[in-house]
């Protein structure tokens, strides 16, 4: 998945470093899949622990699509999880897993 062209990322405005997105799997819409990316790299430069990232990422979809989503972020971790259809994704922001999804 593309998130934003390579022109915005050269744009002299721009002070943020582009950060390296890979979508692992995904089972939800392109837009809400981008709003999980934007919502987690505002995250990460907020909280340096990840249970923090997590918490801010999992109240923002709460918030905005409703209840119940659950996030993980990490670098190591293995997981099996039921999700609601078109409420699932997992990528890598830089080295750093982050796996949302609504269930419940």
């Amino acid at each position: 998945a593309v998130v934003g062209s390579g022109e915005d990322r050269r744009s002299p405005s721009a002070s943020i470093p582009a950060k390296k997105v890979t979508i692992k799997s995904a089972d939800m819409k392109e837009d809400m899949q981008k709003e999980a990316v934007d919502i987690a790299i505002a995250a990460f430069d907020k909280h340096s622990v990840e249970k923090d990232v997590a918490e801010q990422i999992k109240k923002m979809f709460d918030k905005k699509y409703g209840p119940t989503w659950h996030c993980i972020v990490g670098k190591n971790f293995g997981s099996y999880v039921t999700h609601e259809t078109n409420h699932f994704v997992y990528f890598y922001l830089e080295n750093k897993a982050v796996l949302l999804f609504k269930s419940g």
